[in-house]
């Protein structure tokens, strides 16, 4: 699935030269969840920008099914992440004045679905998160797991292989958290996504089967055989 080599990424600041990643090299297999954790800073968005195809490295390669992606075009990339990567954040970025199918229907138009086909996908897809009953309702009308919940829908509608979540609990009490977090391991397990996840949260880290981190640009991996 995912092949990184020799990964970097420096950034400027003023005068001062950031290394956020510093030749990481990381293999992802499909199906995978992985963990990503480390301090502000450390690098942990950086790296899943660069599984995304949102940033591009300084040096090195990232491959997603044996195709670099920092050689893509930025047409060609837009093709990739529209059908192939679905992402989550921490802040839900729903549009205020659709509904929640509408806000879900979104995701499909880039890929060219007609119109029945995406008001049906995305109520299948609410569906499955545990809104089925929600569709018509406007996000000033949800709770903010329900948005979340939302936003995952929005992600996974477009049948990804790959889900990508930066601190997608990060707005979350403990509760809401555990139901996003039941949510999103349904999910992984039931459509066999390879799932990487940034989260500053150790309850959640302590659970994953990979656990990655990132410290001043450099990657430590470790499994964990009772996850």
């Amino acid at each position: 699935m995912y092949r990184l080599s020799g990964v970097s990424k420096r950034y400027r600041r003023g005068k001062q030269t950031i290394d956020a990643l510093d030749g990481i090299d990381l293999t992802i297999d499909q199906g995978d969840k992985l963990v990503v954790q480390g301090p502000t800073g450390g690098g942990k968005s950086t790296l899943l920008q660069m599984l995304g195809g949102l940033d591009k490295p300084t040096a090195g390669s990232v491959e997603l099914d044996g195709t670099d992606l920092a050689k893509l075009s930025e047409a060609r990339l837009t093709k990739v992440r529209a059908s192939t990567i679905g992402f989550v954040f921490q802040s839900w970025n729903l549009i205020p004045t659709l509904n929640a199918r509408e806000n879900v229907e979104a995701a499909l138009v880039p890929l060219g679905v007609r119109a029945k086909e995406r008001r049906r996908r995305a109520a299948g897809a609410l569906e499955s998160v545990g809104l089925g009953e929600r569709l018509t309702h406007l996000p000033s009308e949800l709770s903010g797991g329900q948005q979340q919940r939302v936003a995952i829908a929005r992600a996974i509608v477009k049948e990804p292989k790959v889900l990508l979540a930066d601190e997608p609990t990060g707005n979350l009490d403990e509760d809401m958290r555990d139901e996003i977090m039941a949510v999103l391991e349904s999910l992984w397990r039931e459509r066999g996504l390879t799932f990487v996840m940034v989260t500053h949260d150790s309850s959640i880290a302590r659970k994953a089967p990979r656990l990655a981190v990132i410290r001043k640009g450099h990657i430590k991996v470790s499994e964990n055989t009772r996850a």
